[in-house]
């Protein structure tokens, strides 16, 4: 039987590098995102491009009910998970004290909650198995406030607080738990602007960083990866 992962997110962007990487390695894959047209275009280049199995779920990972739609759906393929990647988020730009009503609410929901209710569904069997790993896709915003960060960050300083409590629990249980923190990449988030390409990092590097880190013996793991633009941040 051939290794499970599940990346959520994983038509574009980062998640669709992530995609690319690990079915490039033999993985099956299982994949959420919100536009179903957009899942069923991958599902056909993905398993045409690397001959794997593309399993795909439409879901707004904002919403709770279909947070729990998506997990049932990956427990229904009865096959064991490897890892797991919390890579859907969703981002606006906002100061705290003017961005509209709802934003925190919204983005915790779509960066946090959505993680941490998939985490706790998925990771049981992967205890009982005493091997997986676990990604949370967080952000240099998780370390560091910009303006106009506002309620992103908020919810991205969080996911690396339930990234590194997580570590601490599922440490004896043999499950590695890694924080991915990336600067500026370049994807639909920065369609409107005028930056050059050259400004931003690929999402391939970060696809790569991931895998890098996943490769790793079981006695090691990576629990932070920051990764910013060469030129610094934007």
């Amino acid at each position: 039987m051939s290794k499970l992962a599940a990346i959520t997110g994983g038509t574009k962007g980062i998640g669709r590098a992530l995609v690319e990487k690990f079915a490039a390695a033999g993985f099956d894959i299982v994949t959420c995102a919100r536009q179903a047209v957009d899942l069923t275009s991958l599902k056909k280049e993905v398993e045409a491009k690397h001959a794997v199995k593309v399993h795909v779920k439409a879901a707004d990972l904002s919403d709770r009910h279909q947070v729990s739609a998506f997990t049932d759906f990956v427990g229904g393929l009865n096959q064991p998970l490897d890892v797991l990647i919390n890579n859907a988020g969703y981002f606006a730009p906002g100061a705290i004290t003017d961005e509209p009503e709802g934003a925190l609410e919204q983005m915790v929901a779509a960066n946090l909650y959505s993680a941490y209710h998939i985490t706790r569904a998925l990771v049981g069997p992967m205890k009982e198995r005493k091997q997986g790993h676990v990604f949370n896709m967080c952000s240099v915003a998780s370390i560091k406030a910009y303006p106009n960060g506002g309620s992103y960050a908020i919810s991205k300083f969080a996911l690396l607080g339930f990234s590194k409590t997580l570590r601490e629990e599922l440490m004896s249980s043999g499950i590695r738990v890694t924080a991915i923190l990336p600067g500026a990449t370049r994807t639909t988030s920065w369609d409107a602007t005028d930056l050059p390409e050259e400004r931003f990092m690929k999402p391939e590097d970060v696809a790569d960083a991931v895998f890098g880190a996943f490769g790793l013996s079981s006695r090691s793991v990576v629990e932070e990866i920051i990764i910013r633009p060469q030129a610094g941040d934007i």
